[in-house]
């Protein structure tokens, strides 16, 4: 496994495994646009396929994790983990002083990946994701470096 920068011309695989791994991904143009100056989008592969990917924010100090993404047919095998554990370094290494995101309330386990990582929950957006359920909350969590 290894985690490398991506450059714009991975944005349709980024789309494909966002699709299949959130109920409502982010568009392709959307993530295209995550390809400026504040931007770094990190890929996950496996020899020379793409399984998981993260998009990290930054203006000065603070930095939000705006989306990480594992392929559904390979979670759970410490992907997530990897991503995330780059996007901590990417963020110190940017000297960033607090590392921000929201999650679904329902994702059980992403939260609990957070919080074993030094994240805590540090607000609650109400009915901030919309479901086909109706609206969901969003936990706001934020790693201090």
């Amino acid at each position: 496994m290894t985690v490398i920068p991506l450059t714009e011309l991975s944005t349709p695989e980024m789309a494909l495994i966002a699709a299949s791994a959130h109920s409502h991904p982010m568009s392709e143009s959307t993530i295209k646009s995550c390809f400026g100056p504040l931007y770094t989008c990190l890929g996950l592969y496996e020899g020379d396929e793409l399984y998981g990917f993260a998009i990290l924010h930054q203006i000065f100090e603070d930095a939000t994790l705006m989306d990480i993404c594992v392929a559904p047919s390979h979670q759970g095998r410490g992907f997530g983990k990897a991503l995330l554990d780059r996007v901590i370094e990417q963020a110190r290494a940017n000297d960033a002083e607090v590392l921000l995101l929201e999650v679904r309330e329902s994702a059980v386990g992403a939260r609990a990946l957070y919080v074993k990582v030094g994240f805590e929950q540090s607000g609650i957006r109400k009915g901030y994701y919309k479901t086909n359920a109706g609206p969901e909350d969003a936990i706001l969590m934020t790693l201090t470096f």
